[in-house]
């Protein structure tokens, strides 16, 4: 049974909220390499068209598609953050928990 719109809208918006203070910790380091940098910014930005539609639209097969986009910038976001050889614990960390709630929402809906 796929989860109800109002619970995904809930579970996304914990997302976007990870995503976001990943986006600010990236933001705020000075040497951060380029491609994770841009990453998480792309990340951040695309979750906040994913909330839109996600409150514009009950098709669930849209809201699904624009998650499996989405977690799939988490994926590259995560390599990143694993290529990159001296990275702060925290941006590590949300980076990480980032990923991990994508994929686990994404799972969720599928």
């Amino acid at each position: 049974m796929m989860m109800q719109i109002n619970e995904i809208q809930q579970r996304f918006n914990q997302v976007e909220q990870t995503i976001h203070t990943a986006s600010e910790a990236c933001r705020n380091a000075l040497l951060l390499p380029m491609d994770l940098k841009d990453c998480i910014q792309h990340l951040d930005e695309k979750s906040g068209e994913v909330k839109m539609t996600i409150q514009q639209t009950q098709d669930e097969e849209q809201i699904r598609q624009c998650i499996d986009d989405l977690e799939q910038l988490g994926d590259q976001a995560k390599d990143a953050c694993e290529r990159a050889p001296s990275l702060d614990d925290e941006i590590k960390n949300a980076v990480m928990q980032a990923h991990r709630e994508l994929s686990d929402l994404k799972h969720q809906l599928h």
